[in-house]
């Protein structure tokens, strides 16, 4: 029982920490097109996301490869929910224009 609460609380935080990772990027994405220097915004934002979130799974796997991948399954999850919650969020006169310019 105590290996599952472990397992179950990886997925947890996987999952907070992919939520963390894409929608830092997603934030990132959309300040950094209205920047002067948005290659700084890409940069500043790679290196913080991913330090924080190497940090994390540091601490969730516990050295417990078991852990460890329950936590990537999380995060795995949390990038299609971000994915599917952004592109909702865009609006369709957007997603018109982007089809018009197709070849």
């Amino acid at each position: 029982m105590n290996e599952g609460l472990g397992l179950a609380s990886a997925l947890v935080a996987g999952v907070l920490l992919g939520g963390f990772f894409f929608g830092g990027l997603w934030w990132t994405v959309r300040k950094a097109v209205s920047s002067r220097q948005p290659a700084l915004w890409f940069l500043g934002s790679m290196l913080l996301r991913t330090g924080i979130v190497l940090s994390g799974f540091y601490f969730v796997s516990g050295g417990d490869w078991k852990r460890l991948l329950a936590g990537l399954l999380g995060f795995i999850i949390a990038r299609l929910v971000v994915t599917r919650l952004t592109r909702a969020a865009q609006q369709p006169g957007q997603l018109a224009q982007k089809a018009s310019h197709a070849p």
